[in-house]
């Protein structure tokens, strides 16, 4: 597809903020190794919305789930959404959730970070906004990043694929019982995945590798291991930490919102992806959004009515593929 002329850059660009990546880990085809700021701060909410979902447990997994208004009379479809750092209890993530929901899903969002979400930060609070801040504030500043960063690294590094796919096999099982009317309605689960969540849609629609099959009965009951896509068609939104072979290696129809120039999911990855699914015959498609910041896609407030006009546009692209498929 070609590229959207939806965005000019705007002050709030600012989210899409460089930290440094983890130490060892700075080979282009590794994928971004840390998290931008809208990663792990919401923007502000829409005025005047409010979620309208619940919590539960499933297999001790904390899920947020929304349903459609007309839900079980009506056929519904069932949907895994996967956040970025803010987690489930986001106030904007669960309306997210609900939009879905609105558009005849049932809507199950997983706590991935088993209550430990990444440490979220004010966008009013800096002084990055002042015209001439004092070489002071500039020292300052330069601390708080650096620490900032650190912290988030550390964070990164207490949720891995290791840690957080048991997590969502667990919660699959769990949705798949309590759910399977709208299971078999879909034929499947569907997932849209932002950010963070961006790779784990990506693992969940692959084939798993051999070493990585359940070796016991016990191992297959705990979610350690699957043997095969999870969900049947995903979208994903600015990723982050993704690689050009977890791309390469979709298994299912997939729909890639990206960001140009984006140093959390770099040209040069998504690229060498996107060829081998192409060389592979794979269904997919990529849009990339030129002059929107990263994490556009996921709801909240924007002063920019062209950011707003590129978030509804990046919805209305992640629901006509899931429709579709």
């Amino acid at each position: 597809m070609a590229d959207a002329e939806l965005a000019t850059k705007a002050p709030e660009s600012d989210a899409q903020e460089e930290v440094s990546p983890i130490p060892g880990d700075s080979k282009p085809d590794q994928g971004a190794a840390s998290l931008g700021e809208h990663c792990t701060s919401d923007r502000p909410t829409p005025l005047g919305e409010k979620p309208s979902g619940e919590i539960a447990k499933y297999n001790d997994v904390d899920v947020y789930i929304s349903k459609p208004a007309d839900y079980p009379h009506s056929p519904s479809r069932l949907l895994l959404l996967l956040t970025g750092g803010t987690g489930i209890h986001s106030t904007n993530n669960q309306i997210q959730a609900d939009k879905f929901a609105a558009e005849g899903y049932v809507v199950a969002m997983p706590d991935q970070f088993a209550g430990d979400p990444a440490s979220s930060a004010t966008y009013a609070q800096t002084a990055a906004a002042e015209e001439k801040p004092s070489v002071i504030e500039q020292i300052k500043l330069g601390v708080a990043s650096v620490a900032k960063s650190f912290s988030i690294d550390m964070w990164l590094a207490r949720h891995t694929p290791e840690k957080v796919l048991p997590i969502l096999h667990k919660a699959i099982a769990g949705i798949r019982e309590e759910f399977a009317d709208a299971l078999t309605h879909g034929d499947g689960i569907y997932a849209v995945g932002y950010c963070f969540g961006a790779k784990y849609a990506l693992l969940l629609g692959a084939p798993t590798p051999e070493s990585q099959k359940p070796s016991t009965e016990s191992d297959a009951e705990e979610g350690l291991a699957k043997t095969g896509p999870e969900i049947k068609a995903a979208a994903i939104a600015h990723g982050t930490q993704i690689t050009a072979a977890e791309l390469a290696n979709a298994a299912v129809p997939l729909s890639i919102i990206a960001v140009e120039n984006d140093s959390l999911f770099p040209d040069e990855v998504r690229d060498e992806g996107v060829k081998k699914l192409e060389e592979k015959g794979a269904k997919h498609e990529l849009k990339v959004y030129p002059g929107v910041p990263h994490g556009f896609a996921v709801l909240g407030d924007y002063e920019d009515s062209k950011i707003k006009d590129a978030q509804k546009e990046a919805f209305a692209q992640m629901l006509a593929w899931i429709k579709a498929h």
